[in-house]
């Protein structure tokens, strides 16, 4: 089966092909294998008159009984059944799968967080979930990317992969921040799309769910009386019902310029604020209020433009 261990049969093939001179990536090519399983194998089991199948089928058998051996021998940590162990490791790790991280990533960062010690080398990997050390690293290169896993050095030099206590807090952090983008371009697509339009009534409706999900995460350190500095600007839009600048709306609300101005950045940073109205900044430094795109439905605002006094169709 491609991508499970190689069998006796697989074994004949290789030795074969080798005879007739094929390189170890055509040999992985007609076997549905990586290069690196051929050229391991190969690197493996070559005897003095090289790779022999039936040599390499007995010390690959030897080598699995060993395996078996050693995990037989090792006691369970704490007393904890060996088999609930894997279980939980293995459901877990399907799971993880589940929110979109890798099979390899998900089994190596379980077995990483549910280790007695504090971090484990990559031989302490490869043998605790016996794959290939190329597996491990390749796991391990993706989770540290994504920030999930942190590799440090022991006394004797050796890279261990350690998960740091802070980590659901930085992956809490950089998911406010992905969905703070998506909710971003979906609003800056309703300007080239048009609000009117079906692909803008799709983003809209985009625009407003991951900025609800973006504000209900972030700590944004907002303060109360921040907040409520730009409830008052809102009002004060509003009640103005024209552009206004940040020096107007200061000098208005017999406010410091600067608090005026944190009062804009505090709507601009978190949009929510002015929900179901939006702050929108014009030509020379100008403030108005006007309603969010995504609220409305285009036969909504339509049907909003018709004096329901008058029979005579929207207003031009």
């Amino acid at each position: 089966m491609p991508g499970g261990r190689l069998t006796h049969e697989d074994r004949r093939q290789i030795a074969i092909w080798l005879t007739e001179g094929l390189g170890y990536a055509e040999i992985a090519r007609r076997l549905g294998r990586p290069t690196s399983t051929i050229s391991r194998e190969v690197a493996r089991n070559s005897a003095p008159g090289g790779y022999l199948a039936d040599g390499a089928q007995q010390a690959a058998g030897q080598r699995a009984r060993r395996r078996r051996q050693v995990q037989a021998t090792e006691p369970p940590a704490d007393g904890r059944p060996a088999e609930s162990v894997r279980g939980f490791m293995e459901q877990f790790a399907t799971l993880l799968v589940g929110t979109g991280l890798s099979r390899m990533p998900a089994r190596v960062f379980v077995c990483l967080l549910t280790s007695d010690s504090e971090s484990l080398t990559s031989a302490e990997l490869v043998r605790r979930l016996q794959v290939s050390p190329a597996s491990v690293s390749k796991a391990i290169g993706h989770l540290e990317a994504i920030e999930l896993v942190r590799r440090t050095r022991d006394s004797g030099r050796r890279e261990r992969y350690v998960i740091d206590d802070d980590v659901w807090l930085r992956a809490f952090k950089a998911d406010t921040g992905a969905h703070a983008k998506v909710a971003a371009a979906a609003r800056h697509g309703i300007e080239i799309f048009g609000a009117g339009t079906p692909a803008g009534t799709r983003l809209g409706q985009m625009a407003q769910f991951f900025t609800s999900i973006s504000e209900q995460m972030n700590d944004s350190g907002l303060t109360d009386a921040v907040v409520q500095d730009a409830l008052t600007v809102l009002a004060a839009l509003v009640y103005a019902a024209r552009p206004l600048t940040v020096e107007e709306l200061a000098m208005a609300l017999d406010w410091p310029v600067q608090r005026a101005a944190h009062a804009l950045d505090a709507i601009s940073r978190r949009p929510i604020l002015s929900d179901p109205l939006t702050v929108e900044q014009f030509g020379r430094g100008t403030y108005a209020i006007t309603p969010r795109p995504d609220r409305l439905s285009s036969a909504q605002r339509d049907a909003l433009i018709v004096s329901p006094y008058s029979t005579r169709g929207p207003r031009k």
